[in-house]
């Protein structure tokens, strides 16, 4: 959901971005140091290298960002302010395939690339098992060929499956239920394989790695293919067009802000213990998915309609009804999230203003 105009010349983004600096992180850590990110044009990707190329801009952090994608033309659009930049390199680069990161250094890896909606679930299910399996495994293997400080995992609240215990809200320890003989399972199965990569590094190449588990994220950084039903209707709010439900909207999740989510990877990254996995979420941002539609409708001063789903959406939908994630473990390391539901959806309307690819 890039605008036409990039993001990165609105006012109101840039002051946003500002204002995250102030985070009270232990930044020294990332000082003269590199970090590299798979992903980077995503939705949380792209976020979080603002931030970073924003705090070596204003507070000399000098810290260089190596980012990884796939189509370099989508890059090149969406970083074009840092792309001459000393602190910045671009690398195209499929981490499905041999990587070639000969040139590369990095103190941080974070693994942030993934199909992750559902769509991309149904059309591409092969893909979405190999980026969080195998591409994971060739961005381990750089991480120890480098001898990098830590490996971050971006992880999923689709790993816990289906809520079958009394308990409201998934802890770190908890699991529920996936049938894994179905073509959606390819991607809570594949990222729980990921966070198991992630340990037997740990045990077997003493490797340093944390992992953390995303609640649902939306953000004026999201991409325009999302499929996602929050995406969905925030592309009908800013269009100012009636917000299509395609379920009865009973399905009771935790959501995260883009810039919450960014924040939230620097904490475990900087302050997280090894080896563990920590939820993203606040119960501020839990709501039902009906709750979000007549939201983002009433901002936008339009209504919510019914409407059946096709089968390939469906196909990619996932089954959980209830996926909400306590987020304590985090908050105990310092971590506290600027928005709620409300304020981020009225952030996200703001800034997409109308305006579609």
């Amino acid at each position: 959901m890039h605008n036409s105009k990039n993001i990165l010349e609105k006012k109101q983004y840039q002051e946003e971005i500002k204002d995250q600096l102030s985070l009270p992180l232990p930044w020294e850590k990332l000082e003269n140091k590199s970090i590299l990110l798979s992903g980077a044009t995503g939705m949380i990707g792209s976020y979080l290298i603002d931030l970073i190329m924003a705090k070596n801009q204003f507070h000399s952090l000098n810290c260089k960002v190596y980012a990884i994608s796939r189509q370099e033309e989508k890059a090149r659009l969406r970083f074009a302010p840092y792309w001459d930049r000393p602190d910045f390199q671009y690398h195209s680069q499929d981490i499905n395939q041999e990587l070639t990161l000969a040139d590369f250094r990095a103190d941080y890896v974070i693994h942030g690339a993934s199909n992750t909606h559902p769509v991309a679930y149904a059309t591409d299910p092969i893909g979405t098992i190999m980026t969080n399996i195998t591409g994971t495994a060739h961005l381990l293997d750089f991480a120890k060929s480098v001898e990098c400080r830590r490996f971050v995992f971006l992880s999923s609240v689709e790993i816990y499956g289906e809520n079958t215990s009394s308990a409201l809200r998934f802890r770190e320890e908890d699991c529920g239920y996936i049938d894994c003989n179905t073509m959606r399972a390819g991607y809570p199965e594949s990222k729980r394989a990921g966070e198991a990569l992630c340990q037997a590094y740990i045990h077997q190449e003493s490797m340093d790695a944390v992992i953390l588990r995303l609640a649902r994220v939306y953000g004026p950084t999201m991409l325009s293919s999302d499929s996602k039903a929050l995406a969905q209707f925030l592309k009908k709010g800013a269009a100012k067009e009636d917000i299509i439900l395609k379920s009865q909207g009973t399905q009771h999740y935790s959501y995260t802000y883009a810039g919450d989510a960014a924040s939230a990877i620097l904490w475990v990254m900087l302050q997280g213990k090894c080896g563990h996995a920590y939820n993203v979420a606040d119960p501020d941002s839990d709501i039902t998915l009906k709750d979000l539609a007549s939201l983002i409708a009433k901002h936008a001063g339009t209504k919510v309609i019914f409407q059946i789903p096709d089968e390939v959406e469906s196909a990619g939908y996932s089954r959980a009804t209830r996926a909400l994630l306590d987020g304590s473990k985090l908050k105990s390391l310092g971590w506290n999230p600027r928005e709620t539901i409300q304020t981020g959806i009225e952030k996200t309307l703001s800034l997409l203003d109308g305006q579609l690819p």
